[in-house]
């Protein structure tokens, strides 16, 4: 008999632990660096200081995107192995967000355009970018903001 995906972690409540501010501060962390993105993706025509500018923005908002999901998981009970796509993969096999891949694949973007020097790479990224790994982040930050609001009211 085969296990479920998401019974691969183990869980255990942990409610009120010092996860529970942690995932909430780098939401907050996370929602600026969303917000910046989001203006540096609605220009167009980008020169070359706008274009880094705008991986900049990716990388650094991605970097966020995980961090704060892995805090989230973790105070939530799960025990795991806080790897950037292990973590995405397990909010996704727990029901928490259906677009893991499309984040996955943004980190790999993030990754290769590490080693770009001549922007060559981004110009052929920059598609996906904008039309897949932003529009998950947004969902992303979406889902985080209806999270916080739950423990507001």
């Amino acid at each position: 008999m085969q296990s479920s995906p998401a019974s691969r972690f183990e869980r255990t409540p942990n409610h009120g632990s010092k996860n529970d501010i942690r995932w909430k501060q780098r939401f907050q962390n996370f929602s600026k660096a969303f917000m910046r993105l989001k203006e540096a993706v609605e220009m167009k025509n980008l020169n070359e200081l706008e274009r880094n500018g705008l991986i900049q923005r990716f990388e650094f908002t991605l970097d966020l995107s995980w961090k704060v999901m892995k805090d989230f998981l973790e105070e939530k009970g799960f025990a795991f192995k806080p790897s950037p796509k292990d973590t995405l993969r397990l909010a996704q096999e727990s029901g928490y967000i259906s677009y893991a891949q499309e984040l996955i694949d943004g980190l790999d973007i993030r990754n290769e355009l590490s080693y770009d020097y001549s922007g060559k790479k981004f110009e052929r990224s920059e598609i996906c970018l904008r039309k897949e790994t932003f529009p998950a982040l947004e969902k992303l930050y979406m889902f985080f903001a209806n999270e916080a609001s739950l423990f507001i009211r």
